[in-house]
């Protein structure tokens, strides 16, 4: 059974990054209930669980002992960048081992070909969740609110599909995930 956990990066008082009309937490809130819901609806010895489900503030350690306290065999925080920039990211702590970077690897390819957006590449940062949690874990940065092309695709309730859908095809890659047999195979 893969144990996955899910943070859906800000909430609360704390809105994330916000440009163009759009606030980071709802974005991310969004994303991570797709990404959820894929998993449990089309995978089978899954269990997910969330830091958090709604519009609340969560504290970053917070976030991490709960996937800690939960035994989970992964941590995927998911977030949107600003900062002038546009495409794709993402982040693990630098002291993690192999195994880890082969997941940001399997995961990060599997997001940048669902989105087919620029690939700003497979970076470290001391993040706190990234460093709080115990097990593996990755921070990805889905598009740039304050890019006006990013935030025209980020507006589309299709490219957040999108965006959960690569995640998850990383994820059933990275842990061997096997698909119910209702389901016909992911689109490509």
């Amino acid at each position: 059974m893969a144990k996955i956990f899910i943070d859906p990066g800000h909430g609360g008082s704390d809105p994330g990054a916000v440009a163009n009309g759009l606030q980071e937490k709802n974005l991310t809130l969004a994303i991570a209930r797709h990404i959820r819901e894929i998993l449990l609806n089309e995978y089978q010895n899954v269990e997910v669980r969330m830091s958090r489900d709604r519009d609340v503030s969560v504290s970053l350690n917070e976030r991490a002992n709960m996937a800690n306290r939960w035994g989970a065999d992964f941590f995927l925080s998911i977030h949107n960048n600003a900062g002038g920039g546009t495409g794709f990211e993402s982040f693990i702590h630098s002291s993690r081992p192999m195994r880890t970077r082969q997941l940001q690897q399997t995961i990060h390819r599997a997001i940048v070909q669902q989105l087919n957006v620029r690939d700003r590449g497979q970076k470290s940062a001391n993040f706190a969740v990234l460093r709080l949690s115990r097990m593996p874990a990755l921070l990805t940065e889905n598009l740039f609110v304050d890019n006006a092309n990013d935030a025209a695709l980020l507006r589309r309730a299709s490219v957040l599909q999108l965006i959960a859908r690569g995640h998850v095809n990383g994820l059933a890659s990275a842990f061997n995930l096997r698909r119910n047999q209702v389901y016909p195979p992911p689109p490509s």
